[in-house]
């Protein structure tokens, strides 16, 4: 009698399915080594903006002052122009509370100064004019006089060369008087007579030649007299024209102490306004790290941070230098978010959940402090859109895409220790672009 139960707990009789598993795991096997795998590279990294304009900014103190009233606290949001808070003066310079208006008056002080020496100025000319008036008067007597003693001395060089010929005739006539009287053929009163005659040519010759030694005198006594008034009408004019220009000179520098002035009250009203600091761009304050009234802040001390509310993000990822070559301008990368669940295959990302698709726009050449390269990843606006959610700052996991080559040749390549296999990012506008050109 045969027992079932014997069969059951032994199975002897039963055939074995050993092999056709073997062989159906075998072909499942060799089937999975043909399967795509794509090669992909994984970084780490943060999220950030892409412009410099969106991301958190300091908010610091641009004078030294004494905080007296705050409007926000940590975690408000603000628009921009909106007043963060308020300080007051702490430099003993600035203290005077009509210190504008103080200094406006000093502008106005020296704007009347100024206008004083131009009406010195003025009055200089004139005063030069009036000189110069007067000197080519005074030279234009002096010339008149000149001429008219030259004219005398003409009249007087005539005369006395009439005075000359009438003494040669006197002396011719003299010494024949003489002769005669010697051989008494005239008597002496003839000849006291002619001798008298004679006498009287010589001193008529005498006195033409004073009148005109007198004339060329007085001829260079007037010279003189020229010489001197153009030397004082010289001095005087010298030393207006030196009043003038120490006028013109203190007229430029009270220019230049009005424009200091003027400069000064601009820089005191600018100054005035920054009391009030107020939000650059709409944004959330955080991070305050002043804890009331009456701290007194330093030239450019940090005060706290301002996020803003409008965001451009973009992904900062650190890439190693081996990796390096594999990144390019264009390559796709899927970003995981910290805080946001994922599910993820890195060999078929395609079929992964919780993953967003960007793209690589930007490569940095230069290494960072921490021994790897940054590059720059945005949102693909033909995938799925990034959540609005993330902040600036969350941390990110990337998954750059490389080439799709079959499995065994993805465990070939990891037993041999080869690189993965990268393909370059073809950009059609580019050599549409070229081939115009």
């Amino acid at each position: 009698m045969q027992l079932k139960s014997f069969d059951k707990i032994y199975q002897i009789r039963k055939r074995s399915r050993v092999k056709r598993w073997f062989l159906f795991i075998l072909l499942a096997g060799i089937v999975t080594l043909f399967l795509p795998w794509t090669q992909n590279i994984k970084v780490k990294g943060n999220v950030s903006s892409l412009y410099q304009s969106q991301r958190p900014q300091q908010l610091n103190s641009p004078i030294p002052g004494r905080i007296i009233k705050w409007n926000v606290k940590n975690g408000d949001y603000v628009s921009k122009g909106d007043t963060l808070l308020q300080l007051s003066e702490i430099k003993e310079d600035y203290m005077d509370p009509l210190l504008v208006q103080r200094t406006e008056e000093q502008v106005d002080a020296k704007i009347g100064v100024r206008e004083f020496y131009k009406a010195k100025v003025g009055t200089a000319k004139n005063q030069l004019e009036a000189l110069n008036a007067a000197r080519e008067l005074k030279l234009n007597q002096i010339k008149i006089k000149i001429s008219q003693l030259n004219n005398k001395l003409v009249g007087e060089e005539a005369e006395l060369s009439a005075a000359v010929n009438e003494l040669k005739l006197s002396e011719d006539q003299f010494a024949r008087q003489k002769k005669m009287y010697d051989e008494g053929l005239v008597s002496l009163t003839q000849f006291q007579q002619r001798s008298i005659s004679y006498q009287n040519s010589i001193a008529k010759k005498t006195a033409y030649e004073n009148k005109v030694s007198q004339t060329k005198q007085e001829i260079i006594n007037t010279q003189i007299e020229q010489n001197a008034v153009t030397q004082d009408y010289n001095e005087k004019l010298s030393k207006i024209e030196g009043e003038r220009f120490q006028s013109m000179g203190q007229i430029e520098g009270s220019d230049g102490d009005i424009a200091k002035l003027q400069n000064q009250v601009a820089n005191y009203k600018a100054r005035q306004g920054l009391y009030f600091i107020i939000a650059s761009q709409d944004g959330q304050i955080v991070q305050l790290n002043k804890a009331g009234i009456g701290e007194v802040l330093k030239d450019g001390e940090n005060i706290g941070t301002i996020v803003p509310t409008k965001v451009d993000y973009a992904v900062e990822i650190y890439v190693r230098p081996v990796d390096l070559p594999l990144i390019k301008e264009g390559q796709r990368v899927m970003c995981i978010f910290d805080g946001f669940p994922a599910i993820v295959f890195s060999g078929w990302p395609d079929s992964s959940y919780g993953v967003f698709t960007g793209k690589v726009i930007a490569v940095e050449s230069n290494i960072s402090p921490n021994g790897l390269f940054k590059a720059l990843v945005v949102e693909d606006k033909n995938e799925k859109r990034w959540p609005t959610k993330i902040k600036m700052g969350t941390g990110t996991q990337g998954i750059a895409i490389l080439n799709d080559v079959p499995i065994w040749y993805e465990l070939w390549r990891n037993i041999n220790g080869f690189p993965p296999d990268y393909y370059e990012v073809s950009n059609t506008k580019s050599t549409k672009d070229e081939k115009g050109k």
